[in-house]
């Protein structure tokens, strides 16, 4: 005798729950904007602002990654933020150190200053949102950490300049939406809500948004800066460290503390000699397989050790780390061929590995297997070096 049996109806796939990070996002405490080091004009136009007492209610604080803005935007906050800023007798600003909104923004936990970045996303209350890749700052975001708060009133009460200060750093990252969710809020400012764009890539932003905002930029530090910056710093290196890393941060100090972090040292006395051989022509197998490789054991080791940190945006940037190893060589190479006699020729070569690099960072960005992308990269390097 048969039996028909009746298919059942196939289940939806169930969701994955993304829990909330047990530990917040930390951020360094606020420097005294005398210890910023740099940047004196964008620094005296702050320093105006707050001689005059007529704060713009948005900054876009703008300019090569590492150099500051981040560091100087925090410390305006907290010039912002505090009742007891004043001006010295040598004319800087600054507020007293051991006030409660100090003691509060040394601590991390100042109600009232908040930093969007687009790792919030893993804090969301929202698990579609906690399950983002962390590639950019979704709309969700702003409206959960932005909007919303900056509609209520500070939860500190006091004659502060600013009752509530927003940094959004990376600003570029910002979706569409987002910044037109961010545009409304300027056309009709809250009272006494300061908005700080901290980005390298100013022209990722509307022009409506650059229209509505005060601009500052902020250059690369000279050599000069650059030693004051490291005594203050204090890094234990040797000086073949420090020459490198001087040289790969390009005046930019935050460049320098990442790549001391992350160990980029080690992966250019990996990398560099088999560079070094591309630029000859000579192509190496295992350039390209060493260069994923660095990348990918570092974004492997970056989500293990960070809570709620996205793999994809890891991968990211442990690529960006590697282009910018591999363009820091070559530009340095053709800045050195352009001082030669009869430049033409010997330039030629390295513009011709930037462009390919350039392709590279495009391909990544497309969401090309990055393996693949570095093993073509080592290949049109040594091509470039022999004019092909």
């Amino acid at each position: 005798m048969l039996r028909w049996r009746v298919a059942k109806k196939p289940r939806a796939p169930r969701e994955i729950e993304v829990a909330l990070p047990e530990t917040p996002l930390t951020f360094p405490a606020p420097l005294p904007m005398s210890r910023v080091v740099g940047h004196s004009r964008a620094l005296g136009v702050l320093d105006d602002a707050l001689k005059s007492e007529r704060i713009h209610h948005c900054w876009i604080f703008h300019g090569p990654k590492g150099v500051g803005k981040f560091t100087a935007a925090l410390a305006f906050a907290a010039l912002l933020l505090d009742p007891t800023t004043q001006q010295t007798f040598g004319g800087a600003f600054e507020a007293d150190p051991q006030s409660q909104v100090q003691a509060m923004l040394a601590a991390g936990s100042h109600p009232d200053l908040q930093i969007i970045v687009k790792e919030l996303a893993a804090y969301s209350a929202d698990p579609i949102i906690r399950r983002s890749k962390q590639t950019t700052i979704p709309v969700d975001v702003l409206r959960e950490f932005l909007l919303a708060p900056a509609s209520l009133a500070p939860s500190v009460r006091n004659a502060s300049r600013s009752g509530k200060v927003f940094i959004i750093d990376e600003a570029e990252m910002l979706a569409g939406a987002g910044q037109n969710a961010l545009l409304k809020v300027l056309e009709e400012p809250p009272a006494r809500v300061t908005l700080i764009l901290v980005t390298e890539s100013e022209d990722k932003l509307l022009p409506t948004i650059r229209s509505r905002s005060q601009r500052l930029y902020f250059s690369p530090l000279t050599q000069p800066e650059m030693h004051e910056w490291l005594k203050g710093a204090k890094l234990e290196l040797s000086s073949e460290q420090e020459k490198w890393l001087l040289e790969f941060s390009g005046g930019a100090p935050g460049i320098l503390l990442a790549a001391h972090t992350h160990h980029l040292h080690e992966w250019w006395k990996r990398i560099g000699p088999m560079i070094a051989s591309a630029e000859k022509g000579q192509y190496s197998v295992e350039l390209g397989n060493a260069m994923y490789d660095l990348a990918d054991k570092w974004a492997k080791a970056w989500v293990e050790e960070h809570e709620g940190a996205s793999k994809v945006a890891a991968n990211q940037t442990a690529q960006d780390w590697m282009l910018r190893l591999v363009g820091t060589y070559i530009q340095r190479r053709l800045r050195e061929a352009a001082r030669q006699p009869e430049p033409g020729p010997k330039c030629k070569p390295y513009l011709t590995m930037l462009d390919r690099l350039r392709d590279a960072e495009a391909e990544l960005g497309a969401n090309v297997n990055g393996q693949f992308v570095m093993e073509k990269l080592s290949a049109e390097l040594s091509a470039a070096a022999v004019g092909e």
